[in-house]
């Protein structure tokens, strides 16, 4: 297979050399609004550096159309790159988000939807063998009725400031994976939205009118009641946690000798050795099997284990705390556009 990749800063990086390891990918062609970046990462990567629209027009031989794009850009340009390749006909793999606002996300899916081709957004933690044997939990009735979840993303350190005004906010930069992986374990749909932050840290979340410390409450379509934290300033280490409890048992995600969690009992567990250093460390085996999966997609092998719909609803959830922060009030999902 030949696949283009477009965006080679550090998540696109990362998937480039996962997919020039791949058995199944013949060419890899990497394109960058930096020319330059893209040739760099072609050269680690043995691939061939290519202009984005030589991507989507095949202008020379060694530019001819791929098989499918894997889209890593900066994420103003997620939509229009999903536009250009579903009129090109061409699947796509895609970052979260589709776009950072709910019109944006739906006028993309709208030229998919149009065109009749493939989309499959990365929420890696779908592909992360911890959640995928909770989601196993629930479903097949091993912790009984689920009354409780918790959901935790602490971040080790802000990203830079000038990230800040371009990230559409902590619920929807960093939360919005917990509103993902709370459906996709559950199997329930959120119907009832309270959330609140905190801007108390370094100036620079007020100054982008952001948080650096979110909490939601959660209302599951069953009545189960979810929480989901997030923090940009968690000195320990990153955190990424789910805890589900039923009426029969209780299981948690993410609890391992990585954890940045130090017991406060005597005798409990102490600080790791080693604690997990970021999102690409963690869940680098959860990126390599979305990519695989997504390959798989394209050669007719499996179905779409994530599509742009998914994308938007967890989009909603987000956009819902957002509305309850500033409005200081539950939000029911039924006034969030686009369900």
């Amino acid at each position: 297979m030949r696949i283009g990749l477009i965006g080679t800063g550090r998540i696109g990086t990362f998937h480039a050399e996962v997919l020039s390891r791949h058995p199944a990918v013949d060419a890899l062609l990497l394109a960058d609004a930096d020319p330059a970046r893209a040739a760099a990462s072609a050269l680690r990567t043995g691939g061939t550096a290519v202009a984005v629209d030589d991507l989507f027009a095949g202008a020379d031989e060694a530019a001819a159309p791929p098989d499918a794009v894997v889209i890593c850009s900066a994420t103003a340009a997620h939509a229009g790159l999903i536009a250009r390749a579903a009129r090109a006909g061409l699947p796509a793999f895609c970052e979260k988000p589709i776009a950072l606002d709910l019109p944006g996300t739906l006028a993309a899916l709208a030229e998919v939807e149009a065109a009749g081709s493939l989309l499959q957004l990365g929420f890696m933690r779908r592909f992360d063998a911890g959640y995928g044997e909770a989601r196993a939990a629930v479903r097949d009735g091993r912790l009984g009725r689920l009354h409780t979840v918790r959901a935790v993303t602490s971040d080790p350190a802000p990203p830079p400031a000038a990230y800040l005004p371009l990230s559409g906010g902590l619920y929807r930069d960093c939360l919005v994976h917990d509103f993902d992986i709370l459906r996709w374990v559950t199997g329930r749909e959120v119907s009832e939205v309270y959330a609140t932050g905190s801007d108390t840290g370094p100036a620079m979340f007020r100054e982008a009118g952001d948080v650096d410390t979110a909490a939601a409450l959660l209302t599951l379509d069953d009545g189960t009641l979810a929480t989901a934290t997030a923090t940009r300033c968690n000195g320990a280490g990153y955190d990424v946690r789910m805890e589900l409890a039923g009426e029969l048992d209780q299981i948690a995600v993410g609890l391992d000798d990585r954890t940045p969690l130090t017991s406060a009992e005597p005798g409990g567990p102490g600080a790791p050795a080693k604690p997990w250093p970021g999102f690409l460390e963690r869940f680098a085996p959860a990126y390599e099997a979305e990519l695989d999966a997504f390959l798989r997609v394209v050669r007719g092998e499996l179905a779409n284990p994530c599509d742009g719909r998914e994308a938007l609803h967890a989009l909603r959830i987000a956009e819902a705390c957002e509305v309850s922060r500033r409005e200081r009030r539950p939000v029911t999902m039924d006034e969030i556009p686009g369900g």
